[in-house]
């Protein structure tokens, strides 16, 4: 079996010894501090039923999800760690005190496993890693569950993560496609508990916008105001979730026209647009993904307008084409003949028909959405991407257009502009029910919320 579990605790050239008196001084005189018993997880009553759908698809089998491994930032400084989010969706466990811990799924049955957490207990204050060991001492990284209390918050019987060792292979998810895919595919549809949380991480998501806006002044007087903008959204993400669901995108200019601009080191003008897409990730790890392309000067010029009209008669022709049954690719195709309209209209394109609009939008229009900003992405092609939409699905749909500003084939005043609309929606029984409406979409509106607040 291979086993993702972490290495031994690192020596530094820095740590003092430990004299035998100090040894025994540091293992005595702790109080007890038992967790209280209402830290059980909020998913806990929503896992069984997620366990036993895996179950179905491998009767007999052991199978081994891990919560993967800390990794290093620089020397002995790990990045903050975030569980797999197949581990945090069958266990409700999301928390970075899990690096190393697995689930196991054990045959009880034809039909049926035995759910067993393979976790690394808090240490006992006569265990020199309380204090030695700088990866999971908790005097270092903070408290840990031991077994009793981490199976009252899961439900799941847990064991030492030492006892692993003994454990005879299985199917590990890390390594093995066909449970990977399963997983994936399973999580495709979400239950209500789910859509709450995409909900919450929206209106945060959403607050987080709006702290935006009222920061434009400051950003635009900073020289590199892209990054002031990422770190107020980064400021609400940290204060009323776990972070941001991926790294934010906030580019000015014609930055805007780089697809992934993570970077975010120039500076704003309040001439140009600033397409920021970003999320708030929930301490549940479930993550919005919006975008919405905004006037730095608080007003469209025209030439801004017409790219901006045109996205978003996209992004709405792909909204209508969401229902129960739909292909999963239509809601892409039908903003795309948006798009290909338009550039012909323009001039730029000499006929809709083809695939030369691609030039200037060359992405997808849109992707699954939950506990990964690009959800289920292990999922296989006829469940997915050439498969049909059902109800309880969550995706984007977010048309952009990228006019380089170096493409001679564009007009001048077209180059260097980059506009992308994004939101987040829920497939219901008759269409899709918006959850990001609370932030405005069309010109009109935009321009009149970012007036309410750069003047409150």
């Amino acid at each position: 079996m291979t086993e993702a579990v972490p290495t031994a605790p690192r020596t530094v050239s820095h740590d003092l010894p430990v004299t035998p008196e100090l040894e025994r001084f540091l293992a005595s005189g702790w109080a007890a501090t038992p967790l209280p018993d209402a830290l059980r997880l909020p998913a806990a009553d929503v896992t069984p039923a997620r366990r036993q759908r895996l179950s179905a698809h491998f009767p007999g089998e052991r199978l081994i999800v891990p919560a993967g491994a800390l990794t290093v930032r620089s020397n002995d400084c790990d990045h903050r760690f975030r569980p797999h989010s197949a581990y945090a969706w069958l266990t409700g466990l999301t928390g970075e005190d899990q690096a190393g811990h697995v689930l196991v799924l054990e045959p009880d049955g034809p039909h049926r496993h035995e759910a067993v957490l393979y976790v690394r207990p808090r240490s006992p204050r006569t265990d020199s890693g309380f204090y030695r060991d700088r990866r999971y001492g908790e005097f270092w990284v903070g408290r840990r569950p031991d077994l009793a209390e981490a199976e009252r918050m899961t439900g799941i019987r847990c064991v030492h993560l030492d006892d692993l060792d003994a454990l005879p292979p299985g199917r590990n998810a890390a390594a093995d496609a066909q449970l990977a895919s399963v997983l994936s595919e399973l999580r495709l549809v979400k239950d209500a508990w789910e859509v709450e949380q995409l909900q919450l991480a929206v209106d945060h998501t959403t607050a987080g916008f709006e702290d935006v806006v009222r920061s434009l002044p400051r950003a635009l007087a900073h020289p590199r105001g892209e990054r002031w903008i990422e770190g107020v959204f980064g400021l609400r993400a940290r204060a009323e979730g776990n972070g941001t669901g991926y790294e934010t995108i906030a580019a000015a200019g014609a930055h805007a026209c780089v697809l992934h601009w993570i970077r975010n080191d120039g500076p704003l003008d309040a001439r140009q647009l600033l397409l920021l897409d970003a999320g708030v990730e929930t301490d549940t790890l479930y993550t919005a993904d919006i975008t919405r392309t905004l006037p730095l000067s608080g007003r469209f010029s025209p030439v801004q307008r017409q790219v901006y009209d045109l996205v978003l008669a996209a992004q709405e022709a792909g909204i209508a084409a969401l229902r129960p049954g739909a292909r999963f690719r239509d809601f892409h195709r039908a903003a795309m003949r948006v798009i290909a309209e338009g550039l012909t209209e323009w001039g730029v394109l000499k006929n809709p028909e083809g695939d030369f609009h691609r030039r200037y939008t060359l992405c997808s229009s849109g992707h699954m959405l939950g506990l990964d900003v690009h959800d289920c992405a292990q999922a296989r092609a006829d469940a997915y991407l050439d498969g049909v939409l059902a109800e309880g699905q969550v995706l984007t749909v977010e048309p952009g257009l990228y006019l380089q500003p170096d493409d001679v084939t564009l007009p001048p005043d077209l180059r260097g502009i980059g506009v992308r609309i994004e939101d987040d929606l829920v497939i219901t029984a008759d269409g899709a029910r918006l959850l990001s409406g609370a932030l405005p979409r069309t010109p009109e509106a935009v321009e009149a919320w970012m007036g309410e607040l750069l003047e409150g």
